[in-house]
């Protein structure tokens, strides 16, 4: 496998509503998802199949490839130039559709948030009838509905809010809200 390498999310220092310190202490453990895709990549070449070591990596190898690429859906939908979810937009009207309207929708996605516990709330498409889900993924791997695409990703584990926020989860949610870059979101609609 080639190498990862981390992706560059400095240009978001300076988020509104995301202390510079949350935001490299939030990169630096982004790079260390990457670093340990990588040597996970190496150690499982040098166990043997079969044996409970190699089995240990594998299960591992899962959760590190899952903790880089959310944390890359997550910076990538954040901006310090919010853009506004048209209501008219094809995905807008998707989730009207869905959901009954764009205020329902977005009140279920912050209860999915609002969740006790450390994860992920993710808004999934289903690549084959074209639903969307509100989910809860636990840590990295608990809970992703197989066959989806991950449109809206928001981390709440505790590195992802308690430096700025402490335990006021609800606050966060409000800032994450403020600072989506809904076209990129959109970009990654089927």
């Amino acid at each position: 496998m080639t190498p990862f390498t981390p992706k560059d999310f400095s240009t978001l220092l300076g988020l509104s509503g995301f202390s510079d310190t949350l935001l490299k202490n939030h990169f630096s453990l982004y790079e260390g998802y990457v670093s340990a895709v990588n040597n996970l990549s190496i150690l499982l070449t040098t166990k043997e199949p079969g044996t409970p070591e190699y089995a240990e990596l594998k299960r591992r190898f899962g959760w590190e490839w899952n903790g880089v690429r959310f944390h890359e859906l997550y910076f990538e939908n954040l901006t310090k130039n919010p853009t506004s979810l048209k209501s008219a937009s094809v995905l807008a009207l998707k989730l009207q559709k869905q959901f009954g309207s764009l205020e329902a929708w977005e009140k279920d996605f912050r209860n999915t948030g609002s969740l006790r516990g450390i994860g992920w709330a993710v808004l999934l498409q289903d690549n084959k009838n074209d639903s969307f889900h509100n989910v809860w993924i636990n840590e990295h791997h608990e809970g992703y509905l197989a066959g989806t695409t991950p449109l809206l990703v928001m981390d709440v584990f505790e590195h992802a809010y308690v430096t700025d926020y402490g335990i006021k989860r609800a606050s966060y949610i409000d800032a994450f809200f403020r600072s989506l870059d809904w076209e990129a979101v959109e970009k990654r609609l089927l």
